[in-house]
């Protein structure tokens, strides 16, 4: 059975390395299209899912394992820290920012704001649907059942996950938007936003494994995407020059160590749920 797991595993890793670079492949042979929304970008996206399918399908991974049940039975609690932990941590990192003027609020309009949120919300979260049945319900997934060490586990989801996004951050994404979120070259970023991916993978590891179901991964992420990002990406908030990679509530070092330790909060809240089921 393991191995099985690994070969399926290694299967999943590989197409998920290259099939952003067989997207920047297929755009240079293509190259008249709207920026952001080219034919190798698509690829990049849907080919990790696509490959799980397969592999379900006819490598013999099954489907039992995705999560797909929303088993709320005694989860409820967790459904609701999904919603609440972006904005939550998000609050944290703007009162600091206030307090020591690293951050400008001149432009913050809650109702704007709250308007764009919420239009945004539906749609991200048919797309994380098929992300994290990907990164959650697919490789998290498979990697547990190695009985792989804590550290090992969001050591791999977190690399390969980022990994997946190089070409994105090298390539697809446009310049204005890079320097929109962090002033650095695009290599530097790349860099720093799979960092901050690793540090994200405890939490969205844990939630997955204390509720064994993709949904409240599924609401965490949907959150961060609309919550979070348009707070930048929008022009709500002006963080000073130079503190960005301080408290970013995107890319921050704070923001992330206080992703981390909610997420080793989450793992010690779940070793205490196994050890009352032994």
């Amino acid at each position: 059975m393991d191995k099985k797991i690994k070969r399926n595993i290694s299967i999943f890793v590989f197409v998920a390395i290259i099939c952003g670079w067989f997207g920047v492949f297929i755009d240079m042979l293509i190259p008249d299209q709207p920026d952001g929304d080219t034919l190798g970008a698509g690829i990049w996206l849907v080919s990790p899912l696509i490959i799980t399918i397969i592999l379900r399908i006819f490598a013999g991974d099954g489907w039992k394992d995705m999560g797909i049940k929303p088993n709320f039975k005694g989860n409820i609690k967790w459904y609701v820290i999904s919603v609440i932990i972006f904005p939550f941590v998000t609050a944290i990192v703007m009162a600091i920012g206030k307090i020591f003027g690293w951050i400008d609020f001149e432009n913050f309009n809650i109702n704007m704001f709250l308007s764009v949120f919420l239009s945004l919300f539906a749609i991200v979260f048919i797309k994380n649907i098929f992300e994290e049945s990907v990164w959650r319900g697919y490789l998290t997934s498979k990697l547990s059942q190695l009985k792989l060490s804590d550290l090992w586990l969001y050591f791999i989801v977190g690399v390969v996950w980022g990994v997946w996004h190089l070409p994105y951050y090298l390539v697809f994404l446009s310049e204005v938007e890079i320097t929109t979120f962090l002033p650095v070259s695009r290599l530097l970023f790349a860099f720093i936003a799979i960092v901050t991916m690793i540090g994200w993978t405890v939490l969205f590891v844990e939630l997955y494994l204390i509720t064994k179901s993709i949904w409240p991964v599924v609401l965490l992420h949907a959150v961060e995407d609309s919550f979070i990002n348009p707070l930048i990406g929008d022009g709500f908030i002006e963080i000073l020059k130079n503190k960005e990679l301080l408290i970013s509530p995107v890319f921050g070092i704070i923001t992330t160590l206080l992703y981390l330790t909610i997420g080793l909060i989450l793992r010690k809240k779940r070793k205490n749920i196994e050890l009352l089921r032994v």
